[in-house]
């Protein structure tokens, strides 16, 4: 099969290589029928993350079809239509059975396109199906179940439930990528007063427009605590979700948190960055970090199906399996580009295992 291969830091190609197989009962083969690209392949390849050895299979999401299982799969079976959850979960560890499923003792957790081979090829093993997959039902297309893989369990769960935004609210998310936007329309969900967006691009701006934020601040030319503390009678947002990973755009949710607010950090750092304890220790502030857990999938699921998430619209361009180095390029290049999520799709059979 070909696949997307990370060779080092900056480097990468579509590929043969060896079928995947069966390595534990409890597995399954998926056939990728559609992937997309995330903002944390991209700091793999920036060398942000540095476990991820060269010869791995990128991507940790996927919609496809079980083509093989294992004897001790309960759950699928071949022919299956399937959501490949960016999250492993064994079901039975400590951490599982508090639902706290990325952090997984028993080797799951975030691995696909981490430390096992990944989703942005032709086929991927999936270990764990049975509380790792999810049927995805009639009613939800291929691309809208893909955007439940990793960002909107993402934004819901390290954002906006980890930030306890409730009713009435002033919700400050900084970074309007596909995560940051995942916030803001999963924040809506509960109500806030206001949702404040947060980037240096006007292209992803109007987008959290469209997605639920109701005041837009473009921090290149205007001052975000200027507007904030002017919304909010001087006091600050009572939730700021960090959804970028640099060490200026955490200082900055911290700021602009107000006495008692929450910090809900989501954005994948690969940099120290700096809380300034001597400003902020008198402030009774709280701080969350988290990995995604994808438990509130199948809640998510269903406002998907219901028409209450409408979650097509993170999709803005559309790639074959085989152009995985333009889908990059143009992810990448997002600014210009205006790419939001790129979904890859299989155009025709390719082989079977």
């Amino acid at each position: 099969m070909k696949a997307l291969v990370y060779h080092g830091p900056g480097q990468k190609a579509w590929e043969e290589v060896p079928d995947p197989e069966i390595t534990d009962e409890g597995d399954v083969i998926v056939r990728v029928d559609a992937t997309t690209i995330c903002g944390t392949d991209l700091h793999i390849l920036a060398g942000d993350v540095p476990e991820v050895r060269p010869g791995t299979i990128l991507g940790h999401e996927a919609v496809g079809t079980v083509v093989e299982a294992g004897d001790e799969v309960r759950r699928l079976r071949p022919g299956d239509r399937v959501l490949v959850s960016c999250i492993s979960a064994c079901g039975t560890c400590r951490f599982c059975r508090e639902g706290r499923y990325g952090q997984c003792a028993e080797d799951g957790g975030w691995v696909l396109g981490h430390r096992i081979d990944g989703t942005q090829a032709e086929y991927v093993r999936v270990p764990y199906p049975d509380t790792s997959t999810y049927r995805i039902p009639d009613g939800v297309s291929d691309e809208e179940a893909l955007m439940l893989a990793d960002i909107l369990p993402t934004g819901y769960e390290v954002g906006v439930l980890a930030g306890g935004v409730r009713p009435g609210d002033v919700v400050a998310v900084v970074g309007a990528g596909p995560v940051g936007l995942s916030a803001i329309m999963c924040a809506r969900l509960f109500s806030p007063s206001h949702i404040i967006a947060i980037d240096l691009s006007d292209t992803r701006l109007k987008a959290a427009r469209e997605f639920g934020a109701d005041v837009t601040i473009n921090d290149s030319h205007d001052d975000p605590m200027t507007v904030i503390r002017d919304l909010t009678g001087r006091l600050g947002a009572d939730v700021t979700i960090e959804a970028v990973g640099t060490p200026a755009t955490f200082e900055l949710a911290v700021k602009l948190a107000r006495p008692g607010g929450r910090i809900a950090n989501i954005g994948v750092h690969g940099k120290p960055a700096l809380l300034h304890l001597e400003e902020q220790w008198t402030r009774d502030i709280t701080i969350t970090t988290g990995l995604v857990d994808a438990s509130s999938t199948p809640t998510l699921m269903r406002l998907v199906e219901s028409g209450q998430l409408a979650v097509g619209r993170f999709v803005t361009h559309h790639f074959g399996l085989n152009d995985f180095e333009q889908a990059y390029d143009v992810f990448s290049d997002s600014v210009d580009s205006g790419a939001l999520k790129v979904v890859l799709t299989r155009e025709e059979e390719t082989g079977a295992l």
